[in-house]
């Protein structure tokens, strides 16, 4: 699944109306690569899927 990030940029996590690659959904929240290049849990609020 693709998502695309509606929070306010920063450079060392997410840049906004960027889009990102769900690795998997664990207990309600989204793995995904950010800016850093290692994937972590994030909460769906701030995506909407493409």
């Amino acid at each position: 699944m693709v998502v695309r990030y509606k929070g306010e940029s920063d450079p060392l996590y997410f840049l906004h109306n960027k889009e990102y690659e769900v690795i998997s959904i664990e207990c309600g929240l989204y793995r995904i690569v950010d800016e850093t290049g290692d994937d972590y849990l994030y909460g769906s609020q701030e995506f909407e899927i493409v």
